[in-house]
């Protein structure tokens, strides 16, 4: 997996994972890749801070984020995100059902386990993956004061 940070013709810039170098470069001359602000499919790579390796082959840890996580919301907060995408504009509703399917393409689902594996990510336990699954409130605050960096996404249902 690669972390770009992208930048729209608009200026939006966001991050964006994908599966390789050659991933990005393919989906960028197709223009499937959509800016998370503007739904803009105009986007190229902006300018990043390099990852520099340590002494011997190890290489630094990232400075933004380890591995991409987000947690899904709980049932009732789903609940509420189903009746606001019934009156969400169209083209926000299609960008964050973009943001959906490449969450659910190159990450694992990881389910309600998902502060549980999150921890061991962060602390070494387990392989370095992107990873996606529930969490309630509460373990996401005490993630976040741990310093382990998820995302907690609008996870809208698909569909009318």
């Amino acid at each position: 997996m690669i972390l770009y940070r992208l930048r729209c013709t608009k200026g939006h810039e966001f991050d964006s994972w994908f599966k390789d170098s050659k991933t990005y470069e393919r989906q960028e001359k197709k223009s499937l890749i959509g800016c998370a602000v503007c739904g803009s499919s105009k986007v190229a790579r902006a300018v990043m801070a390099p990852r520099i390796g340590k002494k011997g082959k190890e290489q630094a840890p990232p400075a933004a984020v380890e591995a991409p996580a987000a947690a899904a919301p709980s049932p009732d907060q789903q609940q509420q995100m189903a009746t606001l995408a019934k009156h969400m504009p169209k083209e926000l509703r299609e960008a964050l059902l973009k943001v959906r399917a490449e969450v659910e393409k190159n990450c694992e689902h990881v389910g309600p386990a998902f502060a549980e594996e999150a921890r061991k990510i962060h602390y070494g336990e387990s392989d370095k993956r992107g990873i996606y699954g529930e969490t309630s409130d509460e373990e996401a605050e005490a993630l976040a004061e741990e310093g382990i960096e998820f995302g907690r996404l609008p996870w809208i249902p698909r569909g009318n």
